[in-house]
């Protein structure tokens, strides 16, 4: 049996302020981060906010949940795509952000969507065949836009 290497390569923008995109994604970002504020997250003292963009022009939010009994808590990804998804089920997720406020990172790392909500969002690409643009932004206002979450979870389950 022969060794053979392979490469996963990704594809993503890179801005250095997210005042560099335009009014409807900056709109998104303010939106996520006014959200963000909202969060319950008394024990890491971490906040995520995210906004989603839906075909009908609704904006969807959601914020992460925290719960003593952890890991019974909800990431900000899911509360806003599981609510999207069950009041907008018709309706395609066009772009999603997550922002975050606190110091479990550093200000110029940009907080990702962990391997559960990369998975959910996975599934919500898949349910409607169409990718979801992903921006995601650090606390320094830098910013990283993948075109799907396939460059964030290139061996899904399932895939």
């Amino acid at each position: 049996m022969r060794m053979m290497n392979r490469e996963i390569s990704i594809s993503y923008e890179y801005f250095e302020d997210y005042q560099e995109l335009n009014n409807g994604e900056i709109d998104l970002i303010q939106k996520a981060y006014a959200i963000c504020e909202k969060a319950y997250a008394p024990y890491s003292k971490f906040k995520v906010g995210t906004s989603l963009l839906l075909s009908n022009g609704e904006v969807v939010l959601g914020n992460n949940q925290e719960n003593i009994a952890s890991p019974s808590g909800l990431c900000a990804e899911r509360v806003a795509l599981f609510y999207a998804n069950a009041n907008f089920d018709k309706d395609l997720v066009q772009t999603i952000v997550v922002v975050s406020n606190g110091d479990l990172i550093d200000d110029t790392a940009i907080i990702t969507p962990c391997g559960s909500c990369r998975q959910v969002i996975l599934e919500s690409e898949k349910k409607q065949k169409k990718s979801i643009k992903i921006i995601l932004v650090a606390r320094n206002r830098s910013v990283y836009v993948f075109n799907s979450i396939e460059d964030l979870l290139p061996f899904a389950f399932g895939v």
